[in-house]
């Protein structure tokens, strides 16, 4: 049987190391089809309910890999649902490789059924690297490239095969005129930037009274030297939430999160700092910088397109971060006091003592802040935790305590609805022998997790561990988006708009042969987290949480949350909870020691 282009492509992908592709099918990946059934499913064909969860998943796989994901669609309807997937991984730099299908040669340019431009529609999600092929010849060479394309610049890249193309025998390209060979492989490489300017990097932080670290996700295998380095610059460090399993949270100088979502301890690192050292972040929320003109500034980034962003940085790093942090290091100076030091610590210790008074606060039923705390010593050695957006990611972003070990993600630049089921998904293929742990709002979970229970039901047999607990926050609303609502517009909730129906995911989950618990008081909290992630299959542990607990911004001022108060008296459906919800949080950061509410 001769070897056709669907055969090779397959062929391709496992020499590169390809294991698993997510995706669903469609007439237009026929061939593809057929070649997995000839080559006995290897790589494994994952399939999601839906492209953009199979994009999700090999986001996920990706991110919590660090190997290449892979997604497979059809032509038109297939190929426009692995967008908001690719997207997410452009925005937060993760390798991934599309294969979609095309119409036949022979119908394009005709306004054929399924017939979209696909050329035109990846230009900018892959920009990298799209590419379609017409003839048996430009394989390998187009697959080749955009893997390396993917890894090289930490982007997604997309492969056009016309139904057609893939039925054709394949011919490799020869030596000859206008054919391009190619070959397999790519070798590990290190930047590191030149002498100079880490001298240069050296002596403005050793210039530095109060230096402050900012680490996100570029940081990740430099864990040692980041340590190192804050532990000679006697500095704090604040994490990126793509970055927040970069360093322990148990470090006593780690302030945690930054941002709209972090923590007030890192607020305040940054706001008294008068030198900044960002590694291998491109966070783009500027006000949580400090002030420019007030700090002195280094960056280091792997990416010289990445670097002068966002803070006027006196030095520009280009290159690896362990490799720059270990040419660094020899040249930094530990001759300065401790006051700075001292006191980032001591901000640490009461943020967490609020943070523990705030999770004990009273709510109706249940306080979300709660659900968080309560799950943080629970988790296990090895977990892997994935969080959707919304106000979930509030409190995965400010109660979980990222240990050695632990791994954590989020849609973190594109910050889109609907990636904490897949990422868990992706996360297990990955490592089928750790458990995934995966925070949600009702809201992404009804938007598409549910559907993707089906797949985490029909693939949990070929997990080692078979745990993978999805919590879902069951607060009726569309939460982060009504409290936006209310702090940026001044606004009221508008209930047509966020108020979502009663489901009861906990028996939707059982109704798949599923473990489904559903919590609806505090006291049950613990021990719906212990049965969740002592389940001997998947689990949705379905939390009843009150949606008037406000995530309060860490810059938010006593004289701000009146303010809000004050407009939500307009006629907000909740105004009342909510006000007394806000003002309970809020007023724990003015309580001295560890007395409680």
């Amino acid at each position: 049987m001769s070897t056709k282009v669907s055969d090779h492509v397959l062929q391709r992908l496992r020499e590169w190391g390809v294991d698993h592709v997510f995706g669903y099918p469609g007439d237009g990946i026929n061939g593809l089809l057929a070649a997995w059934g000839r080559a006995e499913n290897k790589p494994r064909f994952v399939q999601s309910r839906h492209e953009e969860m199979s994009a999700f998943e090999a986001v996920g796989y990706a991110k919590f890999s660090g190997r290449l994901g892979v997604c497979a669609a059809t032509s038109g309807p297939g190929a426009i649902h692995l967008l908001n997937g690719l997207y997410d991984a452009k925005l937060d730099h993760v390798p991934v490789l599309a294969i979609v299908g095309q119409t036949h040669r022979t119908a394009m340019g005709g306004s054929y059924q399924q017939e979209v431009d696909l050329h035109t529609l990846f230009k900018d999600v892959a920009s990298d690297f799209v590419e379609t092929v017409t003839v048996p010849e430009q394989l390998p060479n187009v697959i080749d490239r955009a893997i390396r394309t993917a890894y090289a610049r930490r982007a997604p890249t997309a492969i056009i095969i016309p139904g057609d193309v893939q039925e054709l025998d394949y011919s490799a390209p020869t030596h000859e005129f206008k054919m391009v060979p190619s070959s397999l492989g790519r070798s590990s490489w290190t930047a590191v930037p030149s002498e100079e300017s880490i001298q240069r990097a050296a002596e403005i932080l050793n210039s530095g009274d109060k230096v402050a670290i900012l680490v996100g996700q570029g940081a990740a295998g430099a864990r040692a030297e980041v340590e190192r380095t804050a532990e000679l610059l006697k500095a704090g460090v604040a994490k990126a939430l793509l970055g927040k399993d970069v360093l322990s949270d148990e470090l006593p100088y780690v302030t945690g999160s930054i941002g709209l979502l972090g923590t007030r301890p890192s607020y305040e690192l940054m706001r008294d700092c008068d030198t900044l050292l960002t590694i291998g972040s491109s966070f783009p929320y500027t006000q949580f910088m400090p002030e420019f003109g007030k700090a002195r500034g280094v960056q280091i980034d792997i990416d010289p397109h990445m670097v002068g962003m966002r803070y006027p940085y006196e030095v520009n790093l280009v290159g690896d971060a362990k490799a720059t942090l270990q040419a660094l290091i020899p040249l930094l100076s530990e001759d300065r006091g401790r006051e700075w030091y001292d006191q980032v610590c001591a901000n640490v210790t009461r943020w967490r003592e609020v943070m523990g008074r705030r999770a004990e606060l009273s709510a109706d039923p249940i306080n979300p802040e709660y659900v968080a705390h309560a799950l943080d010593p629970l988790l296990p050695a090895d977990a892997i935790v994935s969080s959707d957006s919304g106000s979930a990611a509030n409190w995965y972003a400010r109660h979980l305590t990222m240990k050695p070990g632990m791994r954590s993600s989020l849609s973190g630049t594109l910050a889109t609805m609907g990636c904490g089921v897949p990422y868990a998904i992706g996360a297990k293929f990955a490592h089928p022998d750790r458990p995934a742990i995966a925070l949600v709002g009702d809201g992404a979970m009804q938007m598409n997790g549910m559907a993707e229970l089906i797949t985490a039901a029909k693939y949990r047999d070929l997990w080692e561990d078979p745990r993978l607990v999805v919590a879902v926050f069951n607060n009726h609303d569309l939460n982060q988006v009504t409290w936006e609502m209310r702090a940026m517009e001044g606004a009221p909730s508008f209930l047509p708009s966020q108020e979502i129906p009663d489901v009861q995911y906990a028996a939707f989950a059982r109704s798949l042969g599923l473990t489904g618990i559903r919590v609806e008081k505090p006291e049950d909290v613990e021990a719906g987290w212990r049965a969740g992630l002592e389940a001997d299959r998947p689990a949705v542990i379905e939390f009843l949480t009150d949606p008037a607990v406000p995530p309060i911004p860490p810059h938010a001022t006593w004289e701000q949350m009146e303010a809000t108060a004050a407009s939500i008296l307009k006629g907000d459906a909740d105004r009342g909870s909510m006000i007394k919800q806000g003002l309970k949080a809020k007023v724990q950061e003015f309580l001295p020691g560890k007395e409680k509410q």
